[in-house]
């Protein structure tokens, strides 16, 4: 009896714990309805009125349907003061966690301005610091969606500590994980120095902010009167400072080629980047560019045309399209496989190398170095840009970051001298010389110390100032030298091109070319790191 007894009780208790149990999953339920709510109605209004999505929102438009897993969704600050001791919301104003992008794993954090501007606080910031702790051990891609008022003033250095947090996370993540930073809202102060560490920006014109200090106090120190756009909107940092890789007319638009540079990327600096169709023929002809490129050196043309003829479906993602825009640097498949381009751009001051398209290049060098990316250069360069301020903002420096991040560089490395190549700027371009796996030329290509006209002036300048026909004792010397020193096969003769190919087989010499190079394995001096010219 007893034991009968104590199983019908034991029955009780169980079904007593269940219906616990049912009610506690109730309770849940609307807790967690409550936290993805956000604070209002009237919030959420206020978000869409300027605009801007929420940060769930955008998220749902980030991830594939329904993938989406919520870290730490229940975490509120511990803070008091200020009134900070009644206002505790679920997430504490950020939303972390992951899902996939294309089938594959992607992390995020998302600030939600309608929890305390997004400003970052103590749980804030230990919630992104567990995200990026977490990417970092899964190797995984993380997606920032920044739109935060910075640091949370109420809680004072410990938001700044914070920071910190995220700083050093995103340093040690460098070339680890690709890194990606969406600003979608304001970003001031020192929360700006996390996207300037991370490998890609991409901004929305009208609503994208980012500056170390605001128009308030530009004007009170330097008495310049400038508004939020112009300081640090997303034209003037995709076009002037060429702090955003990517600028956007919306949100939407934005975060699907954000979805889209994930498509391409590897998830790490242990795998290689997923493999594209091969449904467009290696050994397709390209006789375009047989038209395409004019064949005297001074003539411009559009070297995207050049890209688009040669890369599968005619397909790139350029990086920086407003900046810098005498070079061109974009993602791009040839024959299924993932390379980065970099070319001169003959269309924009002649393709010249300056400080901007030289630290353009060197970033974008430095990233495809960092996560196996193969890097094909396409070289039709005049020169360095002369000038004083050229010369007195630093090019010397400048220009030595493409040349160390070439040199540096261990992945395949295919040049192509399409016209001319002159001086410095041709060796900096990858040239055999500092370690071009394979250089390839045109029939068209000129390379030499300088074009035959100015160097004609420099060696026959006496003859040609004591001839009774300058002008004709010039015309003479120049075809001299052309015919001598820069004829096609002049470089390939010495060794310095290891092919003059036909323009219509660019694409099917490239993928052979990428084809013998895939398993190369290159070796680096026992370091622990350079000193890369800053």
């Amino acid at each position: 009896m007893l034991g009968r007894r104590n199983r019908a009780t034991g029955a009780r208790g169980e079904e007593s714990q269940l219906e616990s149990l049912r009610e506690r999953a109730t309770e849940l339920a609307a807790i967690r309805a409550l936290a993805v709510a956000g604070p209002s109605e009237r919030a959420t209004a206020a978000q869409h009125a300027k605009g801007k999505l929420t940060a769930r929102e955008r998220i749902d438009v980030l991830f594939d349907e329904g993938s989406f897993c919520e870290v730490e969704g229940l975490r509120r600050h511990r803070a008091t003061g200020f009134g900070l001791e009644d206002k505790k919301p679920y997430g504490d104003g950020v939303v972390t966690g992951w899902g996939t992008v294309h089938g594959r794993t992607v992390f995020t954090y998302a600030h939600d301005f309608r929890v305390f501007g997004g400003a970052l606080g103590e749980a804030h910031a230990a919630k992104i610091h567990k995200l990026m702790d977490l990417a970092e051990a899964a190797g995984a891609p993380i997606v920032g969606l920044c739109d935060g008022a910075g640091a949370r003033i109420q809680e004072g250095v410990t938001a700044l500590a914070g920071y910190g947090g995220i700083f050093k996370r995103n340093v040690r993540n460098s070339g680890v994980i690709p890194q990606i930073s969406v600003i979608l809202g304001p970003c001031a102060g020192g929360a700006a120095y996390s996207p300037a560490l991370t490998d890609f920006v991409f901004m929305v014109r009208g609503t994208s902010q980012m500056f170390i200090t605001g128009p308030d106090v530009v004007q009170a120190v330097t008495g310049e009167a400038v508004t939020m756009e112009h300081l640090g909107g997303a034209d003037s940092h995709g076009a002037v400072s060429g702090v955003a890789s990517f600028v956007y007319d919306d949100e939407r638009g934005c975060l699907e080629d954000v979805r889209h540079l994930l498509s391409l990327l590897p998830s790490n600096n242990r795998e290689l980047a997923p493999a594209g169709d091969l449904d467009d023929p290696a050994d397709r002809r390209n006789d375009r560019l047989l038209d395409l490129v004019p064949a005297r050196p001074t003539q411009g043309y559009d070297i995207r045309e050049v890209i688009e003829e040669i890369v599968d479906h005619g397909e790139y993602f350029e990086v920086h399209g407003q900046w810098a825009q005498n070079m061109v640097c974009a993602l791009a498949r040839l024959g299924g496989r993932l390379v980065g381009l970099v070319a001169n751009q003959p269309s924009h001051l002649a393709g010249v190398l300056d400080i901007g398209a030289s630290e353009k290049a060197a970033r974008f060098v430095q990233f495809c170095d960092a996560f196996s990316i193969p890097l094909v250069t396409l070289i039709d360069v005049p020169g360095f840009l002369p000038g004083v301020d050229q010369e007195h903002q630093g090019i010397i420096r400048h220009g030595a970051k493409l040349l160390y991040a070439y040199c540096n560089a261990t992945v395949p490395r295919i040049s192509l001298v399409l016209r001319k190549a002159y001086g410095g700027a041709y060796i900096v371009m990858d040239s055999s010389s500092i370690g071009a796996d394979v250089a390839l030329a045109w029939p068209s290509n000129e390379i030499a110390v300088m074009g035959a006209e100015g160097a004609a002036n420099v060696i026959f300048r006496r003859e040609i100032a004591a001839s009774a026909d300058p002008e004709a004792t010039r015309a003479q010397r120049i075809k001299e030298y052309q015919s001598e020193l820069m004829h096609p096969y002049y470089a390939a003769e010495r060794g310095l091109v290891d092919d003059v190919i036909d323009p219509a087989e660019t694409r099917s010499r490239l993928i052979a070319t990428l084809g013998m190079l895939h398993a190369k394995n290159a070796t680096q001096p026992s370091r622990k790191h350079g000193n890369l010219p800053m």
